[in-house]
């Protein structure tokens, strides 16, 4: 298991939009200072996005490989292995209790319901769907709720059923915690409401320049702890990192950024 304890800091960042958001020329920047630095630097993507497309996005590419992943919304809790995603089943047990087998059951209870769209993937612990906002009918996160899970959407053309008290939030809480990495050497980095529960769990965090309006305004007012960004993606995430000193090198702004 790769140690994060060692490292001076790590980045804990949602994918589209954020670390994949920007210019060519700072996604460019920040990917290879962060390669440049990994002795000192960790990587963990928090992504609504499986492993498969995680290993795929890597693979043969200049996007860093991260250490670790919370994918899947927070559904997934992993490591990185020679490019390969190993779950953590000791920090899935609840995740995995707690959704038991539910998939089905939400399946039925959502089909045909109006402005959603089951995606293909069958994903372990959740159930997603595409959402039209012109068809959408808003009864369907109370449906969700009663049936004792939680609901949530994304930019506005994604909804998620998720086991209760799991989401990115909580999931990355869980892994900093088994890997034994001070909070404050932690930034959690995003830009749309289902990187919310991540934003505000107390980690040092950032809300990229490009975020969606319904998470800033879902954001607390008052919570130092919350950079909001005026750059977007890459260059966001850097803002953040020199705005709070989380590495000794945060005062040398990469080219570009």
């Amino acid at each position: 298991m790769t140690d994060l304890t060692t490292r001076e800091f790590v980045l804990a960042t949602d994918l589209d939009g954020t670390f994949l958001g920007g210019t060519d020329e700072a996604r460019a920047a920040l990917y290879e200072w962060i390669d440049a630095n990994r002795d000192s630097v960790g990587l963990v993507f928090v992504t609504g996005r499986d492993p498969e497309f995680i290993v795929d996005l890597t693979r043969g590419t200049p996007i860093p490989t991260p250490d670790y992943v919370v994918g899947d919304v927070g559904t997934t809790i992993a490591r990185v292995v020679d490019g390969q995603v190993e779950p953590i089943a000791e920090l899935e047990e609840e995740i995995a209790r707690t959704w038991g087998d539910a998939g089905p059951r939400v399946r039925q209870a959502l089909d045909g319901h109006p402005g959603l769209t089951v995606q293909d993937t069958e994903f372990r612990y959740r159930v997603s769907f595409d959402m039209d906002p012109e068809t959408y009918d808003d009864s369907a996160a109370l449906k969700v709720s009663e049936m004792g899970f939680d609901p949530l959407i994304s930019a506005n053309r994604y909804f998620d059923v998720l086991p209760r008290g799991i989401s990115k939030g909580p999931s990355i809480r869980r892994l900093v915690s088994h890997l034994g990495v001070e909070e404050r050497r932690v930034l959690c980095a995003g830009d749309t409401l289902n990187d919310l529960s991540m934003l505000v769990c107390g980690l040092p965090a950032v809300a990229v320049g490009n975020s969606e309006a319904p998470l800033l305004e879902a954001l607390p007012e008052d919570a130092p702890h919350i950079w909001r960004a005026k750059a977007d993606g890459c260059a966001g995430i850097w803002e953040a990192i020199a705005a709070f000193g989380l590495h000794s090198q945060a005062r040398e702004t990469p080219n570009a950024l």
